[in-house]
């Protein structure tokens, strides 16, 4: 059984997938959550600490899956692993508007970003990255050149999100 505080945090995510940040009303989460609005005003304070511990949650679940996706493709090279970063970073951005929003600074629809999100949360995939080829032997443990392949990787995404392009075909 989820505990109050996740039902509450899930509770938040349904209601920012209907509406903008700026329309969910505290007193909707705690109510789709069934809990009471003490409970919600005890566990995160405010909103403003709802949205971070909303924000936390959804940022450490793309970090995770990242990690997930990246152990899968054990047999990647150097070059398709950075390849198949970006690819993934770009999909999984569009498909939730906090990582995107997160990534790109891009607080549209009153979404809540921290002021530092998009270089710490390229931070932590730059360095998932570069764990992953060292782990793989595609690195030397502690080679510079990994963490700048692995950030430029992470930074072409971004840039993808924030100014698309044509659709390139992928290689065979």
């Amino acid at each position: 059984m989820p505990t109050a505080r996740e039902s509450l945090l899930d509770a938040a995510s349904a209601a920012l997938e209907r509406e903008s940040w700026a329309e969910v009303r505290m007193v909707r989460v705690a109510a789709g959550a069934g809990v009471s609005r003490q409970t919600l005003y005890n566990e995160f304070g405010d909103k403003a600490g709802l949205a971070e511990a909303l924000l936390r949650r959804r940022l450490d679940a793309f970090v995770r899956a990242l990690e997930v996706r990246l152990h899968r493709a054990s047999r990647a090279s150097r070059d398709e692993l950075l390849e198949l970063l970006g690819e993934w970073i770009v999909r999984a951005a569009r498909s939730d508007r906090l990582v995107h929003a997160t990534l790109t600074g891009c607080r549209c629809d009153g979404l809540p970003v921290p002021p530092d999100g998009a270089a710490t949360l390229v931070g932590r995939v730059r360095d998932r990255a570069v764990e992953a080829l060292e782990r793989r032997g595609n690195a030397p443990i502690g080679d510079p050149g990994a963490a700048r392949r692995c950030e430029t990787a992470v930074r072409l995404a971004v840039s993808q999100l924030v100014a698309p392009g044509a659709a390139v075909p992928r290689r065979s």
